[in-house]
């Protein structure tokens, strides 16, 4: 019979509970500042931890930026699965599926703030997401990309635009929506707008 430490459960519990709350909190830091503004200090304060602490579960700020990356790529994950997987049967099911993920996100405000300021800070190569933001942006292409020529060879598009030109375009619209909506979120429909642009594009079934 195996034997567990209750205190080693708890310590662990602990532990996850503190590494969640210096998310969060690099979230709204790192959507506020970007990443060379924040300090690793202002994300204790905001977590309401101890700079050691936070030494303890991130060591350094480039640790802490791709936690949580990984983080709010996480929110997304199950759905891009999801669509991923249904292209070939039913792809123009899979755009919409993926108009969940931006609707979603608005629940959580700092993700978008997060996402803004860090896609726009890191084009520079030396920037430390760099090339998290350049392999996204490929994957994304190619995901949509793949979508549109699907609906095209189906004549099941409404676009005269080529598939990978308007997987740019639709990329492009999330992003911008996004950022006008942290502007206005009381009078932004991301949904509505998005879902415009769809029926622009694919017909209803």
């Amino acid at each position: 019979m195996i034997v567990t430490n209750p205190g080693s459960r708890g310590r662990y519990a602990k532990s996850a509970a503190v590494r969640q709350r210096a998310l969060e909190a690099c979230v709204d830091a790192f959507g506020i500042s970007g990443f060379y503004g924040a300090t690793m200090k202002d994300v204790a304060a905001r977590a309401g931890i101890s700079y050691t602490g936070l030494l303890h579960h991130f060591p350094t700020k480039e640790t802490l930026l791709l936690a949580v990356l990984e983080y709010r790529d996480s929110k997304g994950t199950q759905v891009y699965f999801e669509a991923s997987s249904s292209i070939e049967d039913t792809p123009a099911n899979a755009v919409r599926a993926m108009l969940e993920v931006a609707v979603q996100n608005e629940t959580e405000p700092g993700l978008i703030a997060l996402h803004s300021t860090l896609s726009s800070e890191a084009t520079t190569p030396d920037h430390p997401a760099y090339e998290y933001f350049q392999s996204r942006y490929r994957a994304l292409r190619q995901f949509y990309t793949g979508i549109f020529q699907v609906l095209a060879s189906r004549g099941e598009s409404n676009s005269t635009m080529s598939p990978e030109a308007l997987a740019i375009t639709f990329i492009a619209l999330l992003d911008g929506l996004q950022v006008q909506w942290l502007y206005e979120q009381d009078r932004m429909h991301m949904r509505a707008v998005i879902a415009d642009f769809l029926e622009m594009v694919i017909p209803k079934e």
